[in-house]
């Protein structure tokens, strides 16, 4: 028996998908690291403590939300489409709940120090946590992703979706202060536009993947195009609640000026934007799904569709670190 050592062409596609993926999180990560220095640059305003790192924290806490949600309702799908293979990628869950508990925890430590980056251990005042609104929501997402944690690894992984809930409240809450004009409304349609979001993204890339571990079957592209038709739901459900929310914030006669002249308002027309570029990609992924020879060249456009998507998810994890538009 000889061995023989892997030629180039043989290491190549893997050696530029282990690339791809590193220029990705590589980008990922500047979005939401940067994203807030450069949107409030030349608009007077001024930024919280450590936005950028915030919104980094941010933008794993909602990632870390989309991937276990989006398995769940995939596997929802799944179990919708006759003659599908039992087989099932591995989960991401477990990591997934790992990353969002970290994240929630640094989070939970910024408000415990008054909405300042923490020095030292010492700053932190775990106790004060328990004694406002923003400590007990974020100590709610802590253990919501702990749970979360605990029930990927569980005998009923579908039980994660109680604590997941959890988040999608918290986060909901978090984003209209009661001091705010009707807070209860706007809580209410972020947290449509939050779980509709999470289901879209993470849905997306669950299925993508059981796709590779299904093959060329008529099963895959049957999931393919069942997940089609919920998202079109899904993003209906997402533009209505965006653009409430942003009339919400910004008056009908003022969007168009702050959407230039504020870091929100800019933020807001990049992530309007990348939407835009996702829907479209979405649109040719459906006309390959139902016109190509073969439905499964539709994965091409999909895959766009989730980077795209990624860097979605980025930009609304600055706008969590920017200040709240002003209503004139």
């Amino acid at each position: 028996m000889s061995l023989t050592r892997p030629t180039a062409d043989a290491l190549r596609p893997g050696a530029g998908r282990a690339v791809a993926v590193l220029v990705l999180v590589a980008v990922a990560a500047l979005i939401p690291l940067l994203g807030p220095r450069v949107a409030l640059d030349g608009t007077g305003e001024a930024a919280a403590p450590g936005a950028g790192g915030i919104a980094v924290l941010r933008t794993v806490l909602f990632a870390a939300l989309c991937i276990p949600a989006g398995e769940l309702f995939a596997a929802w799908l799944a179990r919708r489409v006759p003659g599908a293979p039992a087989e099932a990628p591995r989960s991401w869950a477990p990591y997934a709940a790992a990353a969002g508990f970290v994240a929630a925890l640094g989070l939970a430590s910024v408000v415990a120090t008054g909405n300042l980056v923490p020095g030292s251990l010492a700053d932190i005042d775990v106790g004060g946590l328990y004694e406002t609104r923003d400590g007990k929501l974020a100590l709610l997402e802590v253990n919501a992703f702990a749970a979360a944690g605990l029930c990927a690894l569980s005998r009923r992984p579908a039980t994660q979706a109680w604590p997941l809930a959890a988040v999608a409240v918290a986060e909901a809450l978090r984003a209209h202060p009661t001091t705010e004009h009707t807070p209860l409304a706007g809580s209410g349609l972020t947290l449509v536009h939050v779980v509709c979001a999470a289901l879209w993204v993470g849905g997306l890339l669950h299925v993508l993947r059981m796709l590779r571990r299904w093959g060329g079957t008529e099963a895959g592209a049957a999931l393919l195009g069942l997940y089609a038709r919920v998202a079109a739901v899904l993003l209906a459900a997402i533009t209505a609640t965006g653009v409430w929310s942003t009339l919400r914030r910004m008056p009908p006669d003022t969007v168009l000026e702050q959407l230039t002249t504020t870091a929100y308002g800019r933020v807001l027309l990049a992530k309007v934007l990348l939407v835009a570029v996702v829907a479209v990609l979405a649109l040719v992924a459906r006309v390959r799904l139902a016109r190509a020879s073969d439905p499964l060249s539709a994965c091409s456009p999909a895959r766009a569709e989730v980077v795209a998507l990624a860097a979605v998810v980025a930009v609304s994890a600055v706008l969590t670190a920017l200040p709240v538009p002003i209503r004139w």
